[in-house]
């Protein structure tokens, strides 16, 4: 699985990032975390605004620091 959070290196993407590793480490899943901090990076990925958090390609959410429990269920349906 690959994770990778969009954002320019703020404190919001920080904990967005905090959150991406803990919710990874309370459910066991070993995972490719990214951090793309270059606009260039994540605009083709069709962020528009940050910090976003992307599984697999695929945005699941973006504009606010998800929670633990969220990005715990957003990452079991990817898994």
């Amino acid at each position: 699985m690959k994770i990778q959070i969009a954002g320019p290196g703020c404190a919001k993407c920080q904990a967005c990032e905090k959150n991406v590793r803990e919710a990874c480490a309370q459910l066991g899943v070993e995972a490719e975390i990214e951090h793309l901090t270059e606009p260039r990076e994540f605009a083709p990925l069709g962020v528009m605004m940050t910090p976003a958090v992307l599984i697999d390609g695929r945005l699941v959410g973006s504009g606010h620091v998800p929670t633990v429990d969220k990005l715990k269920q957003a990452i079991g349906e990817a898994g």
